[in-house]
């Protein structure tokens, strides 16, 4: 009966310890960790947290990693080496952005009577005209050379003067804004100058916005997770 018992407890354990372990999804060829490519740039991945402009972490952000596509964070490595000669440095807000997070801003977008966060991101605009003004079904960033960023001292982390937040619905986000102080638009010209430099270019509406002139993947949305 002992050498019965034996035997099962072997085969349980045999069985037991061939299952394969989970396995977590690999990042897309041609995606790459900004972190790694510039390891002292500062993220502040906002869909990963409820500091967004919906209030509550955004489906697809599984981790506050921020992916993008290795050419462009190559070329994002050159401004942040220029920027760091006096001091400054890149913060980052969203980079990738799964297929997946792109609907759940649209389905947001449709749910009129969820307006938490409308006073801070979007208090003149009804949410009824959010579509297709300011969400649309398709990102860029779903494309992966796409990136919102601002700059930063790299001594205390205080971001520079822009003139108005990240993600704010409304004409202060235009890059071309005529209602900020002569700092503010000089900050926002800095950013553009050093962007358009290595080779992104802007999004007037949104003066954080930057997409790679020669994104390797111009056609295709992806949807894999960030993780």
């Amino acid at each position: 009966m002992k050498n019965k018992f034996l035997i099962l407890s072997i085969l349980i354990f045999s069985f037991v310890g061939c299952t394969p372990p989970q396995q977590i999804q690999p990042i897309q060829i041609g995606f790459v960790y900004l972190d790694e490519v510039i390891p002292d740039i500062q993220l502040d991945m906002r869909y990963y947290t409820a500091n967004n402009f919906i209030g509550i972490k955004i489906d697809g952000y599984n981790s506050s990693k921020c992916i993008i596509s290795q050419d462009a964070a190559l070329a994002l490595k050159n401004v942040q080496n220029e920027l760091k000669e006096y001091g400054l440095c890149l913060k980052v807000f969203d980079a990738y952005r799964p297929q997946q997070a792109v609907d759940h801003f649209v389905h947001w977008a449709q749910n009129y009577t969820d307006t938490l966060m409308k006073a801070e991101y979007y208090p003149n605009v009804p949410k009824d005209q959010l579509i297709p003004e300011y969400i649309a079904s398709k990102s860029g960033h779903s494309r992966g050379s796409t990136i919102d960023l601002t700059i930063i001292s790299c001594s205390d982390s205080i971001q520079l003067d822009m003139g108005g937040q990240f993600d704010y619905f409304g004409e202060i986000s235009h890059v071309k804004c005529s209602n900020i102080t002569s700092i503010q638009r000089s900050n926002r010209m800095l950013l553009q100058t050093l962007m358009n430099k290595y080779g992104f270019r802007s999004y007037l509406a949104e003066w954080w916005h930057f997409t790679l002139k020669n994104e390797p993947f111009p056609q295709t949305y992806f949807n894999f997770p960030i993780q």
